[in-house]
């Protein structure tokens, strides 16, 4: 390279020469250093920071080849301010830093005291960008969920009390370790154990074991409390109490993740777990705080524990209840499903699962929608449908996963043990069709499924379509322990 630039009293322009070598570092360097020395760039060559030295006959006998030399350059940082919600941070960045680090400090604070705190609770007690980074209904599953762990913490505390009492015990540490230690680690573990192997039916319908889980949990905490009033009975009461607790936890346990999530929207779920496990810890903290004060005054005594004891638990069934119709499960079961298909049907529209959350019926989810076919689904293909009646029925839905048979005033339907719930929307609407052309008097749903499954194709599509497009997750069909068929494949 030449360097006739030297001597020139006027700054050359930044090089902006680079090599194949280090294109991004070449360029980046030379504005730097035109930035931060002057002087230095008008003393060094033309093209400042790159450039090929002249090799002597021994590095190319060795095979060295004309390597560009690149100037090592003086780093330069960066910085600017940013300002959100009356927060000025200062942002450093280091530019000659390969891993491009960036350095933040808060230089100035104007939120008030309470905004402060709010901040503070909210960083540690929800998901981060809340309430951006989770679905509708978050804020009133929180709220109820902090009061059904308030409740039930206090409960636990009376009913540990009362559990001394009737023991004949006075209620010291090491006294109420013993006791706790040997009825857990018994009964609580069997009811453990019986309970894990409904897991199938959890995942269908989790907020009713939800629920389910908190009357077993309430159950056992009334037990407790009434022990005092039969000491000789102690161990079978709460035996039998502990029994339901543990039956409780493992229900509690297990419906956690598919409530969780339900609210996740950003991939976010191992947040929204930490976050809510947060919430319980603090109220159950304040709830034994609270039922230890409960304890020592006005439930000092057994007739106290009786009239405050139900009250509390009212309260914890009606907290869990709220905090269960506010989360919005997307997955398809028999009763949403049918809710879905039966809107479908009366209004030509689709629901969305925040819409739905609050027409389940959690209580008893098994009811059957006659806007939707009346379909009862995973009964034994033996108890619906005869051999002969399967071919007939295969033969109206071929390859189809599903088989309706209409029988009195329900359409039972069995699926294939492959079955998505894209196959069950189909089956759904095959019945609700047939119900519908059933009540306008065109015949009988066994004589009308054929038109009933033409129907269904030509409006699949879009409605499928829409299905999805509301939030809806069709790649599973959760109906739990029921029957499913798979047909013998043909040598």
């Amino acid at each position: 390279m030449s360097s006739s630039g030297v001597g020139n009293p006027r700054p050359p322009r930044p090089a902006t020469h680079t090599t194949s070598a280090h294109p991004f570092r070449c360029r980046f360097a030379a504005v730097s250093v035109y930035q931060s020395d002057p002087e230095r760039v008008t003393r060094a060559p033309a093209s400042p920071l790159c450039y090929t030295p002249p090799m002597n006959i021994l590095e190319k006998i060795r095979g060295g080849g004309d390597k560009p030399v690149v100037m090592e350059m003086p780093r330069k940082l960066e910085s600017w301010v940013e300002i959100s919600e009356s927060v000025s941070r200062l942002c450093t960045f280091d530019a000659g830093n390969s891993g491009g680090g960036i350095s933040v400090k808060v230089v100035q604070d104007n939120r008030l005291v309470h905004d402060k705190l709010v901040d503070s609770f909210l960083n540690k007690f929800f998901p981060s960008g809340y309430p951006y980074s989770v679905n509708e209904g978050y804020l009133t599953y929180t709220k109820f969920r902090a009061l059904q762990h308030f409740s039930s913490a206090m409960l636990h505390v009376l009913s540990t009390q009362s559990l001394l009492f009737a023991a004949g015990l006075r209620p010291t540490p090491a006294q109420a370790t013993a006791v706790s230690w040997i009825l857990k680690d018994g009964m609580q573990h069997a009811g453990k154990l019986i309970c894990s192997g409904m897991g199938a039916r959890m995942d269908s319908e989790p907020k009713s074991w939800r629920i389910f889980a908190d009357v077993l949990y309430d159950f056992g905490t009334t037990l407790d409390i009434i022990s005092p009033l039969c000491p000789q009975l102690f161990l079978q009461v709460a035996g039998l109490g502990n029994f339901a607790k543990g039956m409780a936890v493992v229900a509690a346990r297990a419906t956690r993740l598919p409530i969780y999530s339900s609210f996740a929207k950003e991939g976010n779920l191992s947040d929204l777990f930490a976050k809510g496990e947060a919430i319980s810890t603090l109220f159950n903290v304040l709830g034994i705080g609270a039922g230890i004060g409960l304890s020592s005054t006005v439930c000092s005594s057994t007739q106290g524990k009786l009239i405050v004891g139900p009250l509390l638990s009212a309260v914890h069934i009606w907290g869990v209840v709220q905090e269960m119709r506010a989360t919005p499960i997307n997955t398809l079961n028999p009763e949403r499903t049918a809710m879905v298909v039966a809107d479908f049907i009366k209004s030509g529209n689709v629901s969305s699962p925040a819409e739905l959350r609050y027409r389940e019926d959690l209580m008893f989810p098994n009811r059957l929608i006659e806007e939707a076919g009346s379909v009862k689904v995973g009964q034994p293909l033996r108890r619906v449908l005869s051999p002969g009646r399967v071919e007939r029925l295969r033969a109206i839905f071929p390859k189809e996963k599903f088989l309706l048979s209409p029988k009195g005033d329900r359409t039972y339907m069995v699926l294939e043990q492959s079955a998505t719930g894209e196959d069950a929307l189909r089956g759904w609407l095959v019945a609700a069709f047939a119900s519908e052309m059933e009540r306008s008097g065109a015949g009988s749903r066994g004589t009308v499924l054929s038109e009933a499954y033409q129907k269904m194709e030509s409006v699949f599509p879009v409605f499928v379509s829409e299905v999805k497009s509301r939030g809806w997750y069709t790649g599973q069909f959760l109906d739990g322990n029921h029957s499913r068929i798979e047909y013998a494949k043909s040598e």
